[in-house]
């Protein structure tokens, strides 16, 4: 849950209020915004999760939302109060696609008129390609630049600067300077500079944005769990649908077998076993009568039960985990990107290193105009274009090459978190097992041909998920189904049939948590065929290579103590069973106090919460929608080396974003003092800044093969 706001006054009078906010972009935006808010009369406090774009502020019941959206004003941010529970944020990378189409195509066409005045055309054919580019290069300039425009306004009007300012101040000079070049007929203009210097920026934010996007669907996919409605017993005994938002508690819902719960209640008729390994992690399905209280997004198996709701909507258990997800999101938040480190540092010195450059040329006895043009080659040179590819094209290159091995990445920034990582926590059920019940090979081997082709006739009938099962096993072993009559599948009893006048039957097991099944042939003893979560594939050798990475494991289970752990003994590692949603999100919160970065590996929505509490996280390609969407990485083998070579290629790409700022730190070193010195042309600046940023993506590209 997100903490309360500690005061001395009534924790009753506090209130919540979520805000979008879709201008953050960076850490500097986090602090601007929570210091900003936290001296303001009756907020208690703020937190800011960058990725979802929002702000929740806890505050004095007198203060209403549009005080809060006028406070956010204020700071240099554009708000709006966040519609429904739990809504979706809206992509950040559309508003950038035409900037940066418009930028890059109408640089290259400018670019291509600049070629012939390179080559030296002179006089009016000079002047004409001066227009022509003047008349390109304007327009697209003042649509693709709002982006950094607005930003830089908005920081501006409030006396505030961020890092557009700079970006704002080159661009709009340079092209000033170059359309009174062109008025006066002059022989250079920077018109193709100032789009380049446009496109690059664009396209690293454009590739930042992308990143950031796919981090923000958890809580979605999470809440599509529960149904979107339930079948109602009303007061006069006639069954109605109504929404899941219509639902109110002590109404009585009939949930047939096969459906999910649309809210949390308690069965008063009926009896059934409910599949509750999205929410526990528990491999087995729990069997429950009257009086067991069942959750909403848990599925009914066997037969048609009468639950009567207890809590609906936002009272759920599934909007609690939702809850645990969001606040751990925020917490993750908090981390700021080596970009991030860099940009805070980046408009102070470019403007005090600009200014200084205008004022010295200035004393120097030089005109205002040659002050200008040396200022701006200054900003020009200084332009953060390869600082704000160094860390996009890195991750996009390495995310590329690790799609190539199985290993999809969803949140970019989780490179340099899983580069960080000295403890792996995994879930057992769908993790390090492969979450699907196997028989035992031993047993399938022993039956009779006759029994086998009975077992899986009948298996066939079932879409359970240990009749599916046993049905692949014997198939598997070239068996064929024998021929049935009076085929019936009783719900929470098995399936029963007859076969050459003989009665036959597979059923559950009378222990109802066995994962096993019977098969009942009349006048023959009864097989017990057991079934078994297996262990992935290189289990071991995954857990020896983390291992030698520095890495520790352990098991953190919502599975029965037991079941954890023999398959903690089997591999060698310690493992914690039984544990809920919260109790996994402590267990993590108590090894990040201890100083460790913990990576968190699970597949079902009960690991949701941890997943976004950890500082990484990965998912098989087998787990639930929440489990993907929670996860920072997905692998799609059933093989857990993905684990390894993830933590290879993250530490790889760390090593080369490291080496791309230190080209970038090393090009301003070398280029910025001869700017300063007047023996750069803002076009020289250009194009110095262009191959800089070349010479980045050059280096990324090593990365290519970061995940083998």
């Amino acid at each position: 849950m997100i903490a309360q706001p500690s005061s001395g006054s009534d924790r009753g009078h506090w209130q919540e209020t979520v805000l979008a906010v879709p201008g953050m972009h960076c850490a500097g935006c986090i602090s601007k915004i929570e210091r900003g808010l936290a001296g303001v009369p009756g907020i208690a406090d703020a937190r800011v999760n960058l990725s979802a774009r929002q702000v929740t502020v806890h505050h004095d019941a007198g203060l209403k939302a549009r005080d809060l959206v006028e406070e956010l004003a204020r700071i240099g941010f554009e708000a709006q109060p966040r519609k429904g529970a739990f809504a979706r944020s809206e992509s950040q990378v559309k508003p950038l696609l035409a900037p940066l189409a418009v930028a890059a195509f109408a640089g290259m066409n400018v670019m291509l008129l600049s070629v012939s005045v390179w080559s030296g055309a002179e006089g009016s054919t000079r002047n004409l390609f001066h227009w022509i580019s003047a008349a390109i290069a304007i327009p697209a300039i003042i649509f693709a630049g709002q982006p950094f425009f607005r930003s830089a306004w908005a920081a501006l009007r409030r006396g505030r600067t961020n890092m557009d300012v700079p970006i704002s101040i080159g661009v709009i000079l340079a092209t000033a300077l170059s359309f009174h070049e062109t008025l006066a007929g002059g022989a250079e203009a920077w018109f193709d500079g100032a789009l380049m210097l446009l496109a690059f920026l664009l396209a690293g934010r454009a590739l930042d944005a992308m990143m950031r996007d796919k981090a923000r669907t958890g809580v979605d996919a999470l809440l599509s769990q529960a149904a979107q409605g339930a079948t109602v017993i009303d007061a006069d005994g006639a069954l109605s649908w109504r929404k899941a938002d219509e639902l109110t508690a002590g109404m009585v819902m009939r949930v047939a077998a096969g459906e999910r719960l649309a809210a949390d209640g308690v069965i008063v008729s009926g009896t059934s076993r409910f599949d509750q390994s999205l929410l526990t992690g528990e491999s087995a399905p729990a069997a429950a009568g009257e009086g067991t209280k069942v959750l909403a997004g848990t599925l009914n198996l066997d037969a048609p039960v009468d639950v009567r709701v207890l809590a609906i909507g936002a009272d759920t258990t599934l909007a609690e985990i939702a809850r645990l997800m969001e606040a751990a999101a925020q917490d993750r938040s908090k981390y700021v990107r080596i970009a991030d480190r860099a940009a805070r540092l980046y408009a102070p010195a470019v403007h005090t290193l600009a200014a200084l450059t205008f004022a010295g040329w200035m004393i120097a006895g030089a005109g205002w105009y040659q002050s200008l043009v040396i200022a701006i080659a200054v900003l020009i040179i200084t332009c953060p274009c390869a600082l704000g590819l160094a860390v996009p094209v890195a991750q996009v290159v390495a995310s590329a090459a690790m799609m190539r091995a199985g290993i999809m990445v969803k949140d970019g920034s989780a490179l340099e978190r899983l580069a960080r990582i000295d403890r792996a926590l995994l879930d057992k059920t769908g993790t390090l097992t492969m979450g699907r019940p196997v028989p035992d090979p031993a047993v399938i081997a022993s039956l009779p041909p006759a029994a086998a082709g009975v077992a899986l006739a009948l298996a066939s009938h079932s879409k359970h998920p240990i009749s599916q099962a046993l049905s692949a096993a014997l198939a598997a072993k070239g068996h064929r189904a024998a021929e049935l009559s009076l085929v019936e599948e009783r719900p929470g009893e098995g399936v029963f049939a007859c076969w050459q006048g003989r009665k036959v039957a597979l059923r559950r097991p009378d222990s109802a948590g066995g994962m096993a099944v019977t098969l009942f042939l009349e006048g023959e003893p009864t097989w017990v065929i057991p079934c078994s979560d297996r262990l992935r594939p290189d289990a071991k050798e995954a857990l020896q290579r983390l291992a030698r990475l520095g890495i520790s494991a352990s098991i953190l289970s919502g599975d029965r103590q037991d079941a954890v752990e023999r398959v903690a003994q089997e591999l060698g590692l310690d493992g914690l069973g039984e544990a809920d949603p919260a109790r996994k999100q402590a267990a993590i919160a108590a090894l990040q106090a201890a100083g460790h970065r913990v990576l968190m590996v699970g597949d079902g929505l009960n690991d949701g919460p941890a997943m976004a509490k950890a500082d990484a996280s990965m998912a098989p390609g087998s787990a639930s929608d929440v489990g993907l969407q929670a996860s920072d990485l997905v692998f799609v083998q059933d093989s857990l080396i993905a684990l390894p070579r993830a933590v290879n290629a993250a530490r790889a790409t760390m090593r080369v974003v490291r080496q791309n700022f230190a080209l970038a730190v090393g090009y301003n070193i070398c280029a910025v003092p001869l700017a300063i010195a007047g023996y750069v042309t803002p076009m020289i600046a250009a194009i110095a800044m262009s191959t800089s940023s070349l010479v980045v993506v050059g280096n990324s590209l090593r990365l290519a093969r970061a995940a083998r």
